[in-house]
């Protein structure tokens, strides 16, 4: 009997003892996995291992992150080093800057920020970064930047088909020569599942109890209760797609003086999911080449013009299959009344036969817009004033009581506006 129990010792701990292992074997495997899948999905942000030193406990990584500047096509690579711990059921990965947090010399951090990723057999992983107080000064420019600490976490699972995101930070304020921006408690809560292609569904809630602005020259603004939500669902089996954004503040204070609720939402209905993911896909390629280093060369204007073709035809099944895009709702509080306005454009659904035909995706758009501002704010603010004159003078703006109305109508290509049409060129 004692033996047995000896063989019976022996096994559990041979079977402890591999665990780590074949979790740092599967650890390894995920991440060439990710690395993989993330270097294909966009050109931005490209990560590089160069050297994956796996232990039996433990492992080790080096490695590069580029990123790409899209406006002005910079590259900046940053080396890394990562400390792996192999657990039962996962990892624990602790991401090091090889040059560190900050520039040499700058006191950037009162801690030092903390990435980390842990990772889980089944699937899940969840990436965090810990910041402290952050003060940056540029004393060439009279800049400053100046952050609380904060943190942000994503966390995926069902093997990278749903994730979840939160950013908190309690304030975060820029400082020039010619204005001051302060935020305070900035909120993001991300939720969001693939539905095929680059097509996701889920929600966002992003929030700001306030932010200040404080100009050199006139009075601060400051804008309370900010708060942006958007929305996709799919329907129709997964066949169609709504999605919906709203931007909402309670109050705009101004010169001692409150003004609101203001919202906007902009809105986009019946979706075809499979064009639309092909046009966003397109869309995303088109715009890769365009950062490419070889851009000049004749097979990369081949590859555009054959990105732009997919473009046009992704665009013309999105519209064949029928949808709706614009601004339902439009309301901003003013100190002379409510400005207030929507813009809806549509497509109809198109038969086979129909689509065949289909010469220009402006034939069959319909839409409708209407705008109504009070006549004081183009009366008594000359920077209105200088805005809104150009629509007066052409009419698309006209009296109507104590208001200046604007009612347009889109369809067969002609846009009619208070009653005068305007054909619309044959664009797309």
């Amino acid at each position: 009997m004692k033996t047995k129990w000896i063989i019976a010792g022996v096994g559990v701990l041979v079977v402890a003892g591999a665990i780590p292992w074949a979790v740092g074997y599967i650890t390894e495997q995920q991440w060439q996995v990710v690395t993989r899948e993330l270097n294909q999905a966009q050109p931005f942000v490209q990560l590089q291992t160069d050297d994956y030193r796996r232990g039996f406990f433990g492992s080790e990584l080096d490695g590069v992150v580029t990123i790409l500047n899209p406006e002005s096509g910079e590259v900046r690579p940053i080396a890394y080093r990562a400390k792996v711990t192999h657990g039962v059921t996962g990892s624990f990965i602790d991401f090091q800057p090889v040059e560190g947090w900050a520039p040499e010399g700058a006191d950037w951090f009162q801690e030092h920020p903390r990435l980390t990723l842990e990772t889980r057999l089944w699937g899940t992983a969840v990436l965090e970064l810990e910041a402290p107080a952050i003060a940056i000064n540029n004393s060439e420019s009279g800049e400053s930047f100046r952050t609380s600490g904060g943190i942000a976490r994503i966390e995926i699972s069902d093997t990278g088909s749903q994730a979840e995101a939160l950013v908190v930070w309690p304030q975060l304020t820029f400082s020039g020569p010619d204005m001051s921006v302060r935020v305070n408690d900035f909120r993001v809560e991300h939720n969001m599942t693939h539905l095929q292609g680059d097509v996701w569904t889920g929600t966002v809630e992003a929030s700001m109890a306030s932010v200040a602005l404080t100009a050199a020259e006139g009075p601060p603004v400051t804008i309370e209760g900010l708060l942006a939500r958007s929305s996709t669902e799919a329907n129709a089996d997964g066949q169609r797609l709504d999605s919906r954004l709203s931007i909402e503040a309670e109050k705009v204070r101004y010169e001692d003086q409150a003004y609101g609720p203001h919202k906007v939402a902009f809105a986009l209905e019946h979706l075809d999911v499979a064009s639309w993911s092909a046009l966003t896909t397109s869309m995303a390629e088109l715009q890769g080449m365009a950062l490419a280093p070889d851009t000049d060369s004749q097979d990369a204007f081949e590859r555009q013009m054959a990105a732009m073709g997919q473009v046009n035809t992704a665009l013309r099944d999105l519209s064949a299959a029928g949808f709706s895009v614009g601004f339902p709702e439009l309301t901003l509080d003013t100190p002379e009344g409510e400005v207030t306005g929507s813009l809806v454009i549509s497509h109809p659904e198109l038969t086979a036969d129909q689509k065949a035909e289909m010469l220009m995706v402006m034939q069959q758009l319909t839409g409708e817009m209407n705008l109504s501002v009070p006549s004081v704010l183009a009366e008594g603010y000359p920077a209105v004033r200088m805005q809104l004159a150009p629509l007066i003078k052409q009419g698309f703006l006209v009296p109507e009581g104590d208001r200046l109305v604007l009612t347009a109508r889109l369809s067969d290509m002609v846009v009619e506006v208070n009653g005068q049409e305007f054909p619309l060129p044959p664009l797309f």
